[in-house]
């Protein structure tokens, strides 16, 4: 009987829990015995995870002071720190990439498949690392240059890619003239169920970093004075904090029990990015709650305009307040039934099928 391949699961990094470690984790169920290496890896944010007790190879970087809080300073050093990866005992990888995981290059002929949460936005959108589509510092946009000189003959080591959505295929095919499947993310849909009484409030439930515009959503329910909940933790705490009005309430990190309750309760969940998927987007819908979402990106392939949610068409808190004056008049055509048979469309067992077929072909 033919034994197992080696595998590699190479990610860029572990600061904290989000949507693409969720994904991290359905890959770890379907290949267990994969051995993990990550770049940055905060063990104490992973406590309570399937991780908790695994063995996790890192780079340098996890030892450099505030790395773990400030990976992102160390994105110069970091192409050549996933470089430094000795793989040559493994007969396979699967690179989870938003940044450099992809650029892994100490493999001996192994294949090598990358599964794309996006080429990295600061290098090839038109997006400062403040978050704002604005005019780049001339020193970041050099070094941007080189880097996407480095990522092109990176991504010309990968045998094969798949993209979480439809939008970062086009994009891994704009970056690096490469074509992809696109395996959506796994959700899981049976964690929500829908409250029989939903209040008032709106929530939000992501990451706090500057890319995400969360100022957005401050500045618009400042105005409005409409109560928002806010879940997630991140550098952009105590500036938001700061620009809010009182009926804006910052939860911090919460439980996924906390987080299903919530949205199973809230009247709208709210986003101001352009998604590369979206998987809290998601989440809102099986839990019955319709979305408001800026229209680009993911969204586009997880919101049905005007029955499970509506777009803005700006990222300002200007769009934003018109869209929810129409949300409010249409709230009633909303329909539970059918926001749960949206969500199920990207249900894990989906992903679990596709990823396994990708990796195993």
């Amino acid at each position: 009987m033919k034994s197992e391949p080696r595998i590699a699961f190479v990610t860029d990094s572990l600061p904290s829990l989000g949507g693409s470690e969720k994904v991290l984790f359905t890959a770890l169920e379907i290949f267990p015995k994969a051995d993990l290496f990550t770049l940055v890896y905060n063990k104490c944010a992973f406590s309570a995870t399937p991780i908790a007790n695994r063995k996790v190879n890192t780079s340098f970087l996890d030892r450099v002071p505030f790395a773990h809080a400030r990976h992102r300073m160390f994105l110069p050093l970091m192409p050549f720190a996933v470089e430094q990866f000795k793989l040559n005992d493994y007969e396979l990888i699967v690179s989870f990439s938003y940044a450099v995981a992809h650029g892994v290059q100490n493999f001996n002929g192994a294949r090598h498949i990358s599964y794309t949460y996006t080429p990295m936005r600061y290098a090839w959108m038109p997006l400062n690392i403040n978050g704002i589509h604005t005019h780049k510092n001339l020193i970041i946009e050099k070094y941007m240059r080189s880097f996407r000189e480095w990522d092109k003959r990176a991504a010309s080591r990968v045998h094969q890619f798949a993209a979480i959505s439809k939008t970062v295929s086009q994009r891994i095919q704009d970056a690096y003239q490469r074509d992809s499947l696109c395996i959506y993310p796994p959700v899981e849909t049976d964690r929500f169920k829908p409250a029989p009484n939903r209040e008032n409030y709106y929530i939000t439930v992501t990451r706090l970093v500057a890319h995400k515009r969360v100022d957005i959503l401050v500045r618009a329910f400042s105005q409005v004075g409409l109560p928002l909940i806010i879940v997630g933790e991140g550098p952009e705490l105590s500036r938001l904090k700061s620009m809010a009005s009182p009926n804006i309430i910052f939860l911090g990190c919460q439980s996924d029990e906390k987080v299903a309750e919530l949205l199973g309760s809230a009247r709208g969940f709210v986003c101001a990015t352009e998604e590369d998927f979206g998987i809290a987007i998601v989440e809102a819908q099986a839990a019955g709650c319709p979305v408001i979402a800026y229209g680009q990106g993911g969204a586009l392939e997880t919101v049905i305009n005007e029955k499970t949610g509506i777009y803005f068409d700006e990222q300002s808190s200007e769009s934003l307040i018109d869209a929810l004056q129409r949300f409010e008049r249409i709230y009633s055509s909303f329909h539970v039934p059918d926001l749960l048979k949206n969500s199920r469309k990207f249900e894990k067992d989906n992903f679990i099928k596709e990823f396994r077929e990708f990796v195993n072909s």
